[in-house]
């Protein structure tokens, strides 16, 4: 009987990976993250009415955003809500965090009275750091 080596036959050259289908797949997850993670950012598409504007808080503030699309749906977050939910989710966390940020977003076709009625929820939840976000003229 033959002992054996361990790489099996003597001489044999070692086994290759082919590299250009990583490569390839590597480069087709980038893509696709690059074209997917923007559009996750944004949310609901509205247009924002034109003014002049301040700093808005940084999203590591943590602030929450309600916007108001040209449908008059309501999201928190980018979640649809009614005016009831919004306004015991704002209830809950004001309770949690007295100066919790709220961005209220409103699209520049809504009638204002639409973005009024948000506000006033907002206001009777007793939020203390609120702001309209527009867009810089």
């Amino acid at each position: 009987m033959s002992r054996r080596s361990r790489r099996g036959r003597r001489g044999a050259a070692p086994a290759e990976i082919s590299m250009d289908s990583l490569i390839d797949l590597t480069f087709l997850l980038l893509v696709t993250f690059m074209l997917t993670i923007p559009a996750l950012e944004q949310g609901i598409t509205i247009q924002l009415p034109r003014a002049k504007t301040d700093t808005l808080p940084t999203k590591d503030s943590k602030a929450n955003t309600i916007t108001i699309d040209a449908e008059n749906r309501v999201y928190m977050n980018n979640t649809p809500v009614s005016h009831e939910d919004l306004e015991a989710d704002l209830k809950a966390k004001v309770a949690a965090d007295p100066d919790v940020p709220v961005l209220v977003r409103g699209d520049e076709r809504l009638q204002y009275g639409a973005v009024m009625e948000v506000v006033k929820i907002v206001y009777k939840c007793q939020v203390r750091k609120m702001a309209i976000v527009t867009k810089e003229e």
